[in-house]
C-alpha cells in the first residue's frame, strides 16, 4: 500500500447517495461506563442518569442514557459505517430531534440513516445531503429519530 492509496476516499460521494436507500451502521452496546463518562464529561448530572434510588421511582427503574450520548454514539456508528471516510466535509445541521424511549445500559443500538432530499451547493464540487435518521435498539424500537443535513464532496471527474 502506497501514501496515495491511504489518503483514496473510501466513502460515498454525493452522487452515491440514493434517495430513500436505507444505510445501517454498526452496532453497538451501551454500557454505565458510557453513561458515568458522558456524565463526568457534560457535568449532565441529572438524576435519570446517575442516581439509582431516584431512578426506582421512574417507569425507566435504573439510570438512562443521555439524549446527546445516544446521538453522540449513534453519530460514531455512521462513521464507523463507512459512508462518510474521506468525503463528509461538515455536519450542517439536525432538526426534529425526538427522544422515544429510554436507552439504558446493556441496550445495543444501531443507526439507520435515509437520505429524503439533495441538492448541490451554488460553488459546486460540493452537495448537501439531509438525512432521516433512526436509532434502534436490540429489541427493534425506535428509541431516537431526527433529521439531519451534512455536505459531502461531489465525485472527482
Amino acid at each position: 500500500m502506497t501514501d496515495q492509496d491511504e489518503l483514496k476516499p473510501r466513502g460515498l460521494y454525493y452522487e452515491d447517495f440514493e434517495i430513500g436507500k436505507r444505510y445501517a451502521s454498526p452496532r453497538r452496546t451501551i454500557t454505565h461506563t458510557d453513561i458515568v463518562n458522558y456524565s463526568g464529561i457534560s457535568g449532565d448530572y441529572n438524576a435519570p442518569h446517575v442516581d439509582f434510588e431516584f431512578c426506582k421511582k421512574q417507569p425507566y427503574g435504573e439510570p438512562i442514557a443521555h439524549g446527546p450520548l445516544v446521538f453522540a454514539i449513534g453519530t460514531g456508528l455512521q462513521c464507523q459505517s463507512g459512508i462518510n471516510d474521506g468525503t463528509i466535509v461538515a455536519f450542517l445541521g439536525m432538526d426534529k430531534w425526538r427522544m422515544h424511549k429510554p436507552v439504558k445500559h446493556g441496550d445495543t443500538i444501531q443507526m439507520g440513516v435515509t437520505p429524503v432530499e439533495k441538492r448541490l451547493t451554488s460553488k459546486g464540487g460540493k452537495g448537501i445531503v439531509t438525512f432521516e435518521r433512526e436509532i434502534r435498539n436490540q429489541l427493534g424500537e425506535v428509541v431516537q429519530t431526527m433529521t439531519t443535513s451534512s455536505m459531502y464532496l461531489c465525485r472527482p471527474k
